[in-house]
């Protein structure tokens, strides 16, 4: 039976909600989406007819402020986990303690099949459709699925266009000519590096030496593959949704396997001994080639599932050697498996603490923006480890204040600050 993000969301609500006093005005609230936006998006083809696309907007909650969640274009969209990851986006704004609350949108189109003049006009058509309901103190959108700094800077150039006046504070994710944050590129994987040496620390575990296997080789978990190994981690596997490698002794040069699997279009056979990069080097770093679901199983001290929803199932929950899981993913993890997980005393860093350093320092792009500032890559850094570092301590210390998980203890940490803003 496939699982349900948004059941999933609630029952997650449920759970944390059931340790403290909560009013069932909240609950409701926190149930239920303010709003849900659909439209309809008619685009001018290249070869001069007209096709109608279908675009929406969860408006989840804004109780601690302006909606704020990505814009994805993909051709299969679920409402039931649109709405989910609207609600993770409320939750995940109130653990990393930024003035948001949570929304997710996007369209329902594959947009490889788009040539770039396509692509421009449908999204500055989506935008005209929503832009009575964003704005810099209404909801602020983000890139997500399939979604790029040059579309970010689209649709802030078309709100603007719409309102008379240049409003770079519309949207994140935009590129630094146009108003975007140094920094926000790395911001996902740096965050997910910051929270796991956090709880690592916190937990009296040892940091050297471990080793990594990561699900997904993209933005993500590149540069968390890039932090972790700087660090001494040893990162033994790498996927994609095509195949992966798995190196015991470790991969030494990412940089190459990245530019490997951009030539190649897969990360399998990337096995790179200076700038040579093939299946021939396999043996000799002692590989070898695996399937994507693979990596999550290996003998390693941690995974980091960073990819897509529903990674880890009841299906495989029991085969995960891993002591640690980083999910990395929005939703990676179901809830027979996490159940299963919880059982075998994996420690589970939950996505809503993991993986919030791309929306914190979405913030503080948007802050920058809205006070005229410009802030360095190091100041970035440096304010995205304050935040990181600070909501880890925060759902640690809740974790053995109430005795549950870290993911029970992350809701418990965001309901009781929508609580006190309510």
């Amino acid at each position: 039976m496939r699982d349900n993000p948004w059941e999933r969301a609630r029952a997650q609500l449920h759970a944390a909600a059931s340790k403290l006093e909560l009013s069932e005005m909240l609950l409701e609230r926190l149930e239920n989406p303010d709003r849900v936006i659909e439209v309809s998006v008619p685009v001018e083809m290249d070869d001069g007819r007209t096709e109608t696309f279908h675009g929406y907007r969860v408006q989840h909650n804004n109780i601690r402020g302006p909606y704020k969640g990505g814009v994805r274009f993909h051709p299969k969209v679920d409402m039931d986990e649109v709405k989910a990851l609207a609600f993770w986006m409320t939750m995940k704004n109130a653990v990393i303690e930024v003035p948001f609350g949570g929304a997710k949108g996007g369209i329902t189109v594959d947009p490889k099949k788009l040539s770039e003049g396509e692509l421009e006009r449908l999204t500055r058509c989506f935008t005209r459709e929503l832009a009575p309901a964003i704005g810099p103190q209404l909801d602020v959108p983000a890139p997500d699925v399939n979604t790029t700094p040059k579309i970010m800077q689209w649709m802030c150039s078309e709100y603007s266009s719409i309102v008379g006046s240049d409003t770079p504070a519309v949207v994140t994710g935009k590129p630094l000519e146009a108003g975007g944050s140094q920094g926000r590129t790395e911001a996902t994987g740096l965050g997910g590096f910051y929270a796991l040496s956090e709880i690592l620390r916190l937990s009296g575990r040892k940091r050297r030496g471990l080793s990594v296997a990561i699900q997904g080789f993209g933005n993500v978990g590149s540069y968390l593959a890039e932090f972790l190994k700087k660090d001494g981690f040893r990162i033994v596997a790498l996927s994609d949704s095509k195949g992966g490698l798995y190196v015991p002794k470790g991969i030494k040069d990412l940089k190459a396997v990245q530019a490997c699997k951009e030539r190649s279009g897969k990360l399998a056979g990337c096995y790179c001994v200076g700038s040579v990069c093939d299946l021939s080097n396999m043996e000799a770093l002692g590989g070898r080639d695996i399937f994507p679901e693979e990596v999550l199983t290996l003998s390693v001290d941690i995974v980091a599932p960073s990819a897509l929803e529903n990674a880890i199932t009841s299906e495989n929950a029991g085969a995960i050697e891993a002591s640690i899981v980083l999910e990395m993913a929005n939703g990676p993890t179901t809830g027979e498996a996490d159940e299963i997980l919880n059982r075998r005393e994996v420690l589970v860093i939950p996505d809503i603490l993991a993986n919030s350093g791309g929306v914190a320092v979405s913030y503080f792009e948007w802050y920058q923006n809205m006070q005229g500032e410009v802030w360095s890559r190091e100041d970035v850094f440096a304010k995205l480890k304050e935040k990181m570092d600070t909501a880890a301590r925060s759902v640690y210390d809740v974790s053995k204040e109430y005795n549950v998980s870290l993911r029970d203890a992350a809701y418990i940490v965001a309901l009781k600050r929508l609580a006190g803003s309510s």
